[in-house]
């Protein structure tokens, strides 16, 4: 095989690259913003982008300074000049502007940037052209509230992880500020994506998947959600009690996922069968009661929680991670693991994530078993708060099987702790 001179083979990468997105451009520009009337051809036919990158080519390779930035100058003035000129013609888009300019990069880019770097680029722009309709319409439809959210997001994972220092906290060994703001950021990732799989890609989603992806960011608000349904809407949601106990079943796997995602190996290989065979047995449960239900009216579609990524919660789990492992480093001190147990109990009846999250992340003067047991007995009273709250809110003797159910997994746990 023979192998092409690198500047040649830079080249004719550049060369073709431009190619291609030339031709897109051009059909871009055919098929004019309302995909109604082509528009008349203007700047960025397939040539013009061609030779604009294999120009920037040859300026760079000739230098990579004066040469190249004079170039681009005269390119950007020429490309204002023809903005203006569409301008008047009532073409506003500086699609094809943007274009021009980053043809005249596509050379230097290929000389220095990874090839994967590159991939990406031509992929993003023949996208941009290709998808311009469904683009449109996903603009038209996206809310203000989720471009907020999003940007709430990079303050968390952008701004403020990267502030924080890798030191302990004072009085709590093992657990550092770094530590502390991971789980808030894997917590709040994976609650966000149940939301948003659950508010735009099933939108309507009916109640046994409204139960998979509630359980996702929160059962215990699944659970409530789904309660009230069934209590609004008695005749149509007979697949309430099987969500329910999908929502708890979906709990433990995302207590795992978590356990595992933070690196605390050990313990997610201790909870693997006590987790795992609960998950198993409840989503088997649920799939019976689904069973018996089938002939019922199951066309409700319970409501979609509220968004799980805010500021707010997030300093709110973060100051809970950091009150229950000052909580856990007490007690543990004080009265060990029956202490530890206690706790676990009580603690149960909240929010356990930060909870658990905390507990494995600390050093406490207990056994990893211990602290193993001790998350057994939080999800396990947490799962009687789920079975009170399905027959306070639903108040309807059908919801009983999975209160019945939440009670027996609740009971299974807590002799697997304390055996």
């Amino acid at each position: 095989m023979i192998a092409l001179p690198p500047l040649l083979s830079g080249f004719l990468g550049t060369v073709g690259l431009a190619l291609i997105i030339g031709l897109e451009l051009h059909a871009y520009r055919r098929r004019g913003e309302n995909a109604l009337e082509p528009q008349a051809q203007g700047f960025g036919t397939t040539r013009t982008i061609t030779l604009i990158a294999a120009l920037g080519f040859v300026l760079w390779v000739i230098a990579p300074v004066t040469p190249f930035c004079v170039g681009l100058g005269v390119l950007g003035l020429a490309l204002m000049l023809d903005y203006r000129k569409r301008i008047k013609a009532g073409d506003t888009s500086l699609v094809p502007t943007v274009i021009g300019l980053i043809a005249y990069a596509l050379g230097p880019l290929m000389i220095t940037a990874p090839i994967a770097v590159i991939a990406a680029l031509t992929v993003l722009i023949l996208l941009a052209l290709g998808e311009q309709a469904q683009i449109r319409r996903f603009s038209d439809a996206f809310p203000t509230e989720e471009g907020v959210t999003l940007a709430k997001f990079l303050i968390l994972a952008g701004l403020i992880y990267p502030l924080l220092p890798g030191t302990e906290v004072p009085y709590l060994p093992g657990i550092t500020w770094t530590k502390i703001w991971v789980a808030v950021l894997v917590i709040s990732g994976i609650s966000y994506l149940g939301y948003l799989a659950h508010r735009y890609v099933f939108p309507r989603a009916g109640t046994l998947l409204t139960g998979v992806l509630g359980g996702l960011y929160s059962s215990t608000a699944a659970t409530v959600v789904l309660a009230r349904a069934a209590r609004a809407e008695p005749d149509s949601a007979a697949l309430a009690p099987a969500a329910v106990i999908i929502a708890t079943a979906m709990m433990y796997a995302r207590l795992l996922a978590l356990i595992a995602l933070l690196g605390h190996v050990n313990a997610a290989l201790a909870l693997a069968l006590p987790f795992g065979g609960l998950f198993v047995t409840s989503l088997a449960v649920a799939a019976g009661l689904a069973w018996r239900a089938r002939g019922a009216q199951t066309q409700s579609h319970a409501a979609v929680s509220s968004n799980p990524l805010d500021l707010p919660v997030a300093f709110l789990f973060a100051a809970l991670f950091v009150f229950f492992a000052g909580i856990t480093q007490f007690v543990t001190t004080r009265f060990g693991a029956a202490g530890l147990h206690v706790l676990s109990f009580v603690v149960g009846f909240s929010d356990i994530d930060p909870f658990i999250l905390s507990l494995l992340a600390g050093k406490f003067a207990v056994s990893a078993s211990a602290v193993t047991s001790a998350v057994l007995i939080a999800s396990a009273s947490n799962n009687i708060l789920k079975a009170a709250y399905a027959l306070i809110f639903s108040r309807s003797r059908a919801m009983l099987p999975a209160a019945v159910w939440l009670s027996i997994t609740a009971a299974v746990s807590f002799v697997i702790a304390l055996s």
